[in-house]
């Protein structure tokens, strides 16, 4: 097993390496920005008002309102990377490595409004009559001939196992160990009352998990930011310091201190871009499939809902995550072989008592188990454009046992395999968007010259 251990990871380094995959996403963000004119900027209170004011579009085409379809993505993407992943980034590439996934952040709030506004455009109607987009879709009909019918193919592979290893195995078994070391709960009773709670959300289809996700995913997200935010509170002298040495080590490097073996520029860029993208998932095309099943009059009205997904998992979850390990200085302890339980420590270090532990604990069942609802539907989405309707429900069954399989088994070879089928899915995504921008940016300038527009603005307005 450790032959085939070090060639998935071989395999791993390269697609994430510095070659490949975090150049192609940073570089396609960068592209869409400069081409959408920086849209995230200009179009930001535009987009909130659709995700958190008007909600729907009312007598659109759909199966989910703009705020469910935006829930359901924040689900999948507001995870354990939030947690384990910025810490991890910190810990390789030192506080440095915040300001890259900010910026990783800011750029892929362009990529995924494109995601979005394709699942949307490219959308079909399934046997069942519910909605189905996504990059499969979207590369197959939107690209002629026979790349389009290749690249929509491999990515809808790719989907449907990576939901396995990221979006449910490996969430599944962090909830157990964290469950077991906070209080004692064995991880099979821990996996059989995960799998009876995701069946009885996941067996439902989209219209169930959007209306649990809108729900449970404000709640969660509030419960774990009042409890950065307190901690900072209590160490809020040092904020100002963390802040300028983020932004510092960013462009010099971190030097040795503590257990930090210090880091070079070169290694807080790598690592801030790559936490940052597999926190927000940007460039992966999964946000394009949660948009898909949207109820909207238009492309671009869920597509601006669907990139404040990007700025709430990166630039607010992530932000508090690390300003809290930064300002209680626990990242100077030890070395990087702990990175998994530095936000824990700056919890409790944080805090008084025990609510520090009991308070990531809990975020981490919270953001474990909602991933595990978003990605069930990616996963399904994927199996459905393969095999088509008769093959979603033993989809959903298979899915919810390995849950339980997950829950009690150790799990190396499955995060390394996970890396892999992401960076897979990636690849094609990111060409078909390259391919497709001309598109997008058209539509996209048409919307904002129209009747729609001026409709949504007056609205907005009274």
């Amino acid at each position: 097993m450790t032959a085939f251990d070090d060639v998935l990871g071989g395999i791993s380094s390269f697609i994430w390496g510095p070659w490949l995959l975090i150049p192609l996403l940073l570089l396609t963000g960068l592209y869409l920005t400069v081409l959408l004119r920086g849209i995230q900027v200009r179009r930001f209170r535009l987009a909130f008002w659709l995700a958190f004011i008007r909600r729907k579009d009312l007598g659109a085409e759909g199966d989910i309102s703009h705020y469910q379809a935006l829930s359901t993505a924040l689900a999948a993407t507001v995870g354990v990377g939030n947690i384990a992943g910025v810490a991890t980034a910190i810990a390789l590439g030192g506080p440095g490595a915040v300001f890259w996934m900010w910026f990783t952040g800011m750029v892929g709030m362009a990529t995924k409004y494109s995601e979005a506004f394709l699942g949307v455009r490219f959308r079909r109607t399934d046997a069942a009559g519910e909605q189905s987009g996504g990059p499969m879709h979207y590369l197959r009909h939107g690209i002629k001939g026979r790349l389009g019918v290749v690249l929509g193919g491999f990515f809808a592979v790719a989907g449907a196992l990576a939901a396995f290893g990221i979006g449910n195995m490996t969430q599944a078994n962090t909830v157990a160990a964290n469950v077991s070391e906070e209080w004692g709960v064995a991880a099979p009773i821990t996996g059989v009352v995960i799998v009876v709670l995701a069946a009885a959300v996941i067996l439902g289809g989209i219209k169930s998990i959007g209306r649990v996700t809108s729900l449970f995913v404000p709640v969660m997200i509030v419960i774990y930011i009042v409890g950065a935010a307190a901690v900072l509170a209590f160490n809020i002298g040092a904020v100002p310091a963390a802040l300028a040495t983020i932004f510092s080590d960013a462009f010099t490097g971190t030097s040795a201190t503590g257990g930090f073996a210090g880091a070079a520029v070169a290694a807080a860029i790598r690592y801030g871009v790559a936490r940052g993208i597999f926190s927000n998932e940007s460039g992966l095309g999964t946000g394009g499939i949660a948009a898909a099943a949207a109820k909207t009059t238009h492309p671009v009205r869920q597509a601006l809902v669907s990139m404040t997904q990007t700025f709430i998992d990166t630039l607010v979850v992530v932000s508090f995550t690390a300003l809290t390990i930064v300002v209680t200085g626990v990242w100077k302890e030890a070395g990087p072989d702990e990175a998994a339980s530095f936000t824990a420590r700056a919890f409790a270090q944080g805090l008084p008592g025990t609510w520090g532990s009991v308070i990531v604990t809990l975020s981490v069942i919270f953001f474990a188990f909602s991933t595990l609802l978003g990605w069930s539907y990616y996963g399904e989405r994927c199996v459905e454009y393969l095999f088509g309707r008769r093959a979603v429900f033993p989809y959903r069954i298979v899915f919810i046992i390995v849950i339980y399989i997950g829950a009690t088994t150790a799990l190396q070879t499955v995060w390394t395999f996970s890396d892999v089928m992401n960076g897979l899915m990636a690849l094609p995504n990111l060409i078909g968007l390259i391919i497709l921008s001309p598109l997008v940016y058209r539509e996209t300038r048409a919307y904002f010259r129209g009747e729609e527009h001026a409709a949504d603005m007056a609205a907005r307005r009274h």
